[in-house]
């Protein structure tokens, strides 16, 4: 964001009356609050979609991005600007201590089950399904056999698909240890030296979809038994959290988990959840 602000002599302004009529509408769309704060933040994150339109001016813009043309044409990426998308693999590690050394078994105990399904719901760009991958890979190697397929949704295009490539950095993979990174991850060569690979075999077990959690067709997904939606619920006004939340736990099987983020909380929600530990649920019967 730094370097962001310290363009700001060659930006376009934003103003007040324009930056509310876009956050409104984001708001209304998205369900990501943008308070007045943030108002330099969006101006320098827009900055390319005008020069891409040649703009001179956020009004122009924003009347292009309300219009049917616009919304068909542009909002994707302006939705690709404006959201947040940080992760990494391995964060908050506590969750996957967590499956991999109690939950499973006593779900897979409880249940019965053979094959587990996982929802990665604001999956950016890929770093926690492929997380969830290799810690269900090796729970199902070292304890007993397991299917599982992962659904990994997220509201911009531009993260899925670099989710979908499953290339990155080498310093994005130094927190893998090392006996994963061999199992999992190819080294690239050439022009791609200083990159990584997810393996074939674990890109297939993610299946990558657009999907906005505003949406009402939750149910275009199935059930689940595992839910991660961590670190999304922060960018949401309250009531937003709380529709979120039920549409969650009505696709979530009894028994099944939902984790979220450390810094997001069910507290003064009328849920059908148990708390385990903070931030691990467990769906009632």
């Amino acid at each position: 964001m730094s370097q962001e602000i310290n363009s700001l002599s060659r930006l376009v302004s934003l103003g007040d009356k324009d930056f509310h009529r876009l956050s409104t509408f984001i708001m209304s769309h998205c369900g990501i609050k943008l308070p007045p704060a943030k108002k330099t933040l969006v101006q320098c994150r827009l900055q390319k979609r005008l020069k891409a339109y040649n703009m001179i001016n956020f009004s122009d813009y924003i009347d292009f991005l309300f219009s049917s043309a616009g919304r068909e044409q542009e909002l994707s990426n302006m939705i690709d600007e404006i959201s947040t998308n940080k992760t990494d693999f391995f964060r908050e590690p506590i969750h996957f201590d967590f499956l991999s050394q109690t939950g499973l078994n006593e779900y897979l105990s409880k249940t019965g089950k053979r094959r587990i399904s996982v929802w990665s719901a604001g999956c950016s760009s890929g770093e926690e399904p492929y997380t969830i991958a290799m810690v269900l890979k090796e729970y199902a190697r070292l304890e007993h056999y397991i299917d599982f397929n992962i659904t990994a949704t997220d509201i911009s295009t531009r993260v899925l698909h670099l989710g979908m490539q499953g290339i990155y950095h080498e310093n994005k993979a130094s927190v893998i240890p090392n006996t994963l990174k061999k199992e999992y991850f190819q080294k690239g060569k050439n022009s791609f030296i200083q990159q990584v690979r997810v393996h074939p075999d674990l890109r297939r077990t993610v299946d990558f979809q657009k999907f906005n959690l505003l949406s009402s067709d939750y149910t275009r997904f199935g059930m689940f038994d595992i839910i991660f939606c961590r670190n999304v619920l922060i960018y949401f006004e309250r009531a937003v959290q709380c529709r979120i939340l039920n549409k969650l736990c009505n696709q979530l099987n009894s028994g099944g988990y939902l984790f979220l983020g450390h810094s997001e909380t069910t507290m003064g929600f009328a849920l059908p959840l148990k708390t385990i530990r903070p931030s691990i649920f467990n769906k009632l019967d």
